[in-house]
């Protein structure tokens, strides 16, 4: 996406003042990265990969206080989820101490620094202020000789903390305050992670960053708004030093160019990296990785994807003027993502055993989609049918409400994949508190039991059912800008011991993400065993904040206070009937001509250009199954890449209607078309090259096979338990393959061949 830094750097090499560009991410090792620094690494990897450079991951480690290597595991592990590689080596400013002080002494050497014995105080009073020239401090006028000898004593260890500071030799009349003689080195008695006790002083920033730019041979240093000011000191120093290819005190590699952009601010969210180690010191949350953190680290447990953040920061985008990002904006990247990779599963948070009557005995089990038919995607999973069934509690009123669409007695509901059913009785305990329900089985639809289903609900097999822990995480702060560590949200987690899970999901693996029908995205946490699942929930299938007061929340997701919202209200789509006018003609002639589904079709005739976009691809040859693909990858993959930005593509309808053809014809999946589809929106190209590229037409049966052997013979005790009788790990091991696979894979094949493999 093209932003004001880009110009920059387009600039700069057509000019011909760089060749390579060269770009840094330098974060402090003093505590686990956030959302914020997302974006920065997102910018700074990102253009040095737009413009075929490199860019450096450096430990600005400078801090002995705060500095851990655990801080330094955790932001590599971190930058290379988000989908970055550094290559080698990995820099630390600390390996250059030695040389950043042999600096310090040529700028001593030619006057630009001396050592200056003022406390801490008094260097503040001779500072001035934004309206008054600071007054140069009585040892500025050292000599050389003094400065050296001192400075030399200094990092001897002859003093103590806070005796001496090496000033700069500035302008104590500078409009920039940050020129008034700063500070570039401190003596600190404090032991350095890497570098034990070698040293006893210490550079400081402004002095340490701006010189390992230079020894790196940075081309661009880009960093956020709040270093604006010490723009001026980081060119100051740097002009101290002649360019030269000679790696000695007077001479730097290059000039690197610093230039600020907004950082990233996001509502009901605090991105102050103190106050983070604060909530983690004082407990308030159960460490760095506890899921309603903006850690990176908190996001990957709680379920978030690099794909959504790294699709959140193109949606934000690089501006020059620092404003507040509603997080909506990144709840909704990561539904859009696990909307189409996130396999669907029914889970009861609150079971209420319902007896079903004149089930027929032959309806022991069904199969369902893992997906909507309108992503068109693959994948089936098995469904267990027994007489006793858990439904939501909250899914049964008696008496019922006015308009109410669920279980009441006498009603008739659908149970999601299997039929409907008629609530018949009622079996109270002694305190008048539902215990059961008794449900008649009328049939599979409604033309069989010859009545229509008021709503339709999710349910779970009683005695297949997996006891599974939900933790219903919320956001942290219940106040949009939060200030203080007060403002936490008092119910930013609910767990939730008794929920029961269909069988499908047993096996699942940490970091496994699932769309919990009507109640969200879930993903499998660390904690989990495997006796017991415990889940996370990602984010809610809408935002429940928009549009209700904070204190009556839908998602507030304890049982008993529930809203008893009708389920059509929660899960129905708009139709086309819902519109009017023009876009209803062109929505119904989508669906009538070329079988588009009501939802996308919604979507396109929305949408002049996608539309647009759509009936070239008609107009060059896609039809039947190659036209449904077109559209469900233009109005879902296409329109989630271009966020809202619309430049010229570089393709169009005889591409789009290619690359249906390859998915329709099995050449590739549905997986691989929307990475190609990726590809063709960064460089366009056609797509049976980029597929060749890739080197990603699918799998035949040979190969399929050898994964399946991989697949099987790692997992020995899943396929013991399989063969025992635990037919619900199949979609574990679909699951393990379509991994392995890379997308390469037709589901429906790999779970023939699996089930023949598996005996």
């Amino acid at each position: 996406m093209q932003n004001f830094i880009r110009d920059i750097i387009e600039a700069d090499l057509e000019s011909g003042k760089h060749t390579t560009v060269v770009t840094r991410f330098p974060p402090e090792p003093n505590g686990y990265l956030h959302i914020g620094h997302a974006k920065a690494i997102c910018v700074d990897f990102g253009l040095a990969q737009a413009f075929g450079g490199r860019c450096h991951l450096r430990m600005d480690d400078t801090n002995p206080d705060a500095e851990d290597v655990e801080y330094v595991e955790a932001i590599q592990r971190d930058v290379r989820w988000l989908g970055f590689e550094w290559g080698e080596p990995m820099y630390f400013a600390s390996d250059y101490y030695e040389r950043l002080y042999e600096h310090a002494v040529h700028l001593i050497r030619i006057g630009k620094a001396y050592v200056c014995s003022l406390t801490e105080d008094a260097m503040r009073e001779h500072r001035g202020s934004l309206t008054e020239p600071g007054k140069p401090s009585p040892y500025r006028s050292r000599s050389v000789e003094e400065n050296l000898d001192l400075f030399a004593r200094m990092r001897a260890g002859e003093f103590a903390e806070g005796a001496h500071v090496v000033r700069l030799r500035g302008d104590m009349a500078a409009a920039n305050m940050k020129l008034r003689d700063p500070a570039i080195y401190r003596i600190k008695r404090a032991p350095h992670y890497r570098t034990g006790d070698a040293w006893c002083i210490y550079p400081l920033y402004d002095y340490t960053h701006c010189l390992s730019d230079a020894f790196e041979g940075i081309t661009h240093s880009i960093c956020t708004l709040e270093f604006e000011n010490n723009r001026d000191l980081y060119d100051w120093v740097l002009a101290q030093y002649e360019v030269s290819d000679v790696a000695s005190p007077g001479t730097v590699p290059c000039r690197p160019r610093q230039i600020e952009f907004a950082r990233l601010n996001l509502t009901y969210t605090m991105m102050s990296k103190r106050k983070l180690l604060q909530l983690v010191e004082e407990k308030r949350v159960q460490g760095w990785d506890d899921p309603r953190m903006p850690t990176l680290a908190g996001m990957r447990r709680r379920g978030f994807t690099p794909e959504s953040i790294r699709a959140f920061c193109d949606l934000i985008g690089v501006a020059k003027n620092n404003s507040l990002v509603d997080v909506g904006k990144l709840e909704f990247c990561i539904r859009d993502d696990l909307n189409r990779r996130a396999p669907r599963a029914m889970c009861v948070l609150d079971p209420l055993e319902v007896e079903l009557v004149d089930l027929p005995v032959a309806l022991s089990s069904l199969a369902a989609p893992s997906f909507p038919a309108e992503l068109e995607l693959d994948g089936t999973r098995r469904l267990p049918v027994s007489e006793r069934v858990f439904v939501e509690r909250e899914d049964f009123a008696d008496p019922p409400p006015a308009r109410w669409h669920r279980l009441s007695p006498g009603a008739v509901v659908r149970l999601r994949h299997l039929g409907l059913v008629r609530c018949e009785e009622v079996e109270r305990g002694a305190d008048g508190a539902v215990q059961k329900l008794r449900c008649r089985y009328l049939g599979a639809d409604e033309a069989t039991a010859g009545t229509k289903a008021k709503g339709t609900l999710h349910w779970v097999s009683a005695q297949d059912a997996l006891d599974i822990e939900v933790r219903i995480y919320d956001r942290l702060f219940d106040v949009e800008e939060p200030e203080s560590l007060d403002q936490l949200n008092p119910r930013s987690l609910v767990v939730i011991s008794n929920a029961k899970l269909e069988p499908s999901v047993a096996g699942a693996v940490a970091g496994a993400s699932f769309q919990f029908e009507r109640h969200g995205y879930f993903c499998v946490d660390p904690d989990s065993s495997t006796e017991r699942l415990v889940f996370n929930r990602t984010v809610t299938l809408r935002d429940g904040w928009a549009k209700e007061e904070p204190r009556a929340r839908e998602h507030d997701a304890r049982p008993e206070s529930r809203e008893a919202t009708r389920p059509e209200e929660q899960t129905r789509a708009p139709s086309v009937a819902d519109l009017e006018g023009p876009v209803r003609a062109r929505a119904e002639a989508l669906v009538s001509a070329h079988g588009v589904s009501e939802a996308v079709a919604i979507v396109l005739a929305s949408d002049a250009t996608l539309l647009d976009l759509v009936e070239a691809a008609f107009t060059a040859g896609a039809s039947g199954k190659a036209a449904t693909l077109v559209a469900n990858l233009v109005a879902g993959d296409l329109r989630a890449r271009l966020s809202g930005t619309r430049g010229p593509l570089g393709f169009g309808g005889r591409e789009l209607a290619e690359l249906g053809g390859l998915v329709a014809a099995g050449t590739v999946t549905g997986a691989v078309a929307r990475e190609v589809l990726g590809r063709l929106v960064e460089k366009g190209g056609s797509p049976a090259d980029l597929v060749r590229e890739l080197g990603a037409t699918t799998l035949g049966q040979d190969a399929l096979v050898l994964l399946i052997d991989e697949v099987l013979a790692a997992h020995p005790d899943e396929v013991a338990r399989y063969r025992a009788g635990k037919t619900a790990l199949l979609g574990f091991f679909v699951g393990q393959l379509m991994r392995r696979a890379r997308g390469k894979a037709d589901a429906k094949a790999a779970e023939e061949l699996l089930r023949e493999r598996l005996g």
